[in-house]
């Protein structure tokens, strides 16, 4: 599903609410959460799940076409772990 999609089912599901204002709200809640995950906050949605930033220390990696060893830097990855009502809602289709 695309950000798009999510707010066309958003807005049929809310027909009291203008499809404008939707995007608005789901923008605003993507923004938090990204602004949170920016400033090294952990972000928890009860029943879905966990976002998080880790940290991946640096290492020296190799150039797939040449063999060469190259130095790659530490840097920080978003992680998603996932909460137990989602994943029972998967699992249990």
């Amino acid at each position: 599903m695309t950000k798009s999609e999510l707010i066309m089912r958003l807005a049929e599901a809310n027909p009291h609410l203008y499809q404008r204002d939707v995007e608005r709200i789901v923008s605003a809640i993507f923004d938090e959460i990204s602004d949170a995950l920016a400033s090294g906050d952990r972000v928890e949605l009860r029943g879905f799940g966990a976002f998080s930033v880790k940290k991946r220390d640096a290492r020296v990696g190799r150039n797939p076409r040449t063999g060469d060893s190259v130095p790659v830097q530490e840097k920080f990855v978003p992680f998603f772990k996932t909460g137990k009502q989602l994943r029972d809602r998967i699992n249990d289709g």
